[in-house]
């Protein structure tokens, strides 16, 4: 900056008796544009230069307990801030030799990486009204801001594009998190309630197609049709107008093809647009209506199979699915040592059985036939659909069981253990 701010109590956090380690120099970004300039005012570009700092511009603010320390520099950007002014003085203590806030933590890392980078976000542990307090007592003010450093710039016909794309950037972030976070607000609370309401009808209409004694009823024709499909339109108008939000309000396009999410999303109302439109194209006066009408069962069937996805849309509602999900994946060499146990084991197992039992049992005609018998009979679920019939195959078996719960249960000690510890850990994030 051309002219800054004098440093206020620059020898405070500073001097010799502090009982933190002395700080030689830190790199801090400096903007070289005119006063007041935000360094990230040219489209996120900035001109910062590494400068030295002393110990003597060293800030220490003490929140709640917990110390931070910056630079006096680094506040002074935004002057009309808390911080960045004057007023900061008021909560000086010198018997900590710091500045002490009786403040939000989590709201505080927030509003000092906001000094720091020139962005704001707010953590999602924190309610909008507590994060919205922690704003208006640091004076952190967005809007105020980004016009303060239009005009400082000098550009005054830029000012209004940069105050109506940091509209829209905040309203995207609203409206995103409006429909990931049910905590947020009570509308956001009532439309999650709403998405799983229909998720449940959608469900529901799912397994009464099937149904021997309802399942006339979605046929063309009947009197409950109309009703029945202007149900399930009403279904799908509702997941496709969240899913197109959330894709218009996501952050990054790229980001929200990696979702799974928004990918189970689109396959649970991918089948009602192909339906339709395989109804549309249907070609009455085609020349071989046995084969066509064989192709349209086909193309209705796998829709029909796709629409066991909308089930899976319960889990984005679910903060502890969501967390066993992510443990599951911390703990995928666990698991894959216990599917490598069971595949080594079930081959083996069954191949030794099919060479006892192939020629005096016609159930074990083959050895994947065998293998069957063996995964039914390490995991103790015994169907009794095949058995061994030679006193021979019998002591097999018997080993085979006792074997499969022995060396089954050692990975999944190790899985279990695994499973705890990750769970601890994600949930004390939450």
């Amino acid at each position: 900056m051309a002219a800054k701010m004098p440093r206020l109590n620059a020898k405070r956090g500073g001097n010799g008796n502090v009982s933190y380690r002395a700080v030689t120099s830190l790199s801090v970004s400096r903007n070289n544009g005119d006063d007041g300039a935000n360094p990230n005012a040219n489209g996120g570009k900035s001109n910062a230069v590494p400068i030295q700092t002393t110990s003597a511009d060293l800030c220490y603010i003490n929140v709640s307990g917990k110390q931070y320390i910056t630079t006096h520099s680094c506040l002074q950007q935004y002057p009309l801030t808390l911080l960045g002014s004057p007023d900061k003085e008021l909560y000086w203590i010198p018997e900590l030799k710091s500045y002490y806030f009786n403040r939000n933590r989590d709201c505080f890392e927030s509003i000092l990486t906001f000094y720091q980078t020139g962005r704001e976000f707010r953590p999602l542990s924190v309610d909008d009204e507590i994060y919205e307090a922690e704003r208006k007592f640091f004076r952190i003010e967005m809007k105020a801001r980004a016009q303060e450093t239009a005009v400082s710039v000098g550009d005054t016909a830029d000012a209004a594009p940069i105050c109506c794309d940091g509209d829209w950037r905040t309203t995207r972030k609203r409206v995103h998190r409006f429909l990931m976070d049910p905590r947020c607000s009570r509308w956001a609370t009532a439309w999650h309630i709403l998405d799983i309401v229909f998720i449940c009808i959608s469900i529901t209409l799912l397994v009464m197609e099937t149904d021997g004694n309802v399942k006339n009823a979605f046929k063309e024709g009947h009197a409950a049709y109309n009703y029945l499909f202007g149900l399930n339109v009403l279904v799908i108008a509702f997941f496709t107008t969240d899913l197109l939000i959330r894709f218009v309000t996501w952050p990054g396009l790229l980001n929200f093809w990696k979702n799974l999410f928004n990918i189970l999303d689109i396959l649970s109302i991918l089948p009602f647009y192909v339906s339709l439109i395989a109804e549309a194209f249907e070609d009455d006066n085609t020349n071989n209506p046995t084969e066509h009408e064989h192709k349209s069962y086909v193309v209705l069937r796998v829709c029909r199979i796709f629409r066991i996805v909308r089930v899976f849309k319960f889990i984005r509602h679910s903060q502890d699915l969501i967390m066993i999900i992510k443990v599951v994946g911390h703990a995928k060499k666990e698991l894959c040592l216990l599917v490598l146990l069971l595949f080594i084991f079930s081959v083996s197992f069954g191949s030794l059985m099919y060479y006892i039992e192939h020629q005096s049992n016609d159930q074990f005609s083959t050895i994947m036939q065998g293998c069957w018998w063996a995964i039914v009979t390490i995991t103790t679920i015994g169907y009794g659909d095949i058995a061994p019939a030679t006193w021979l195959g019998k002591v097999v078996g018997s080993l085979v069981l006792t074997m499969g719960i022995v060396f089954l249960a050692l990975p999944m000690t190790i899985i279990v253990g695994k499973f705890s510890t990750v769970y601890e850990k994600e949930k004390g994030k939450e």
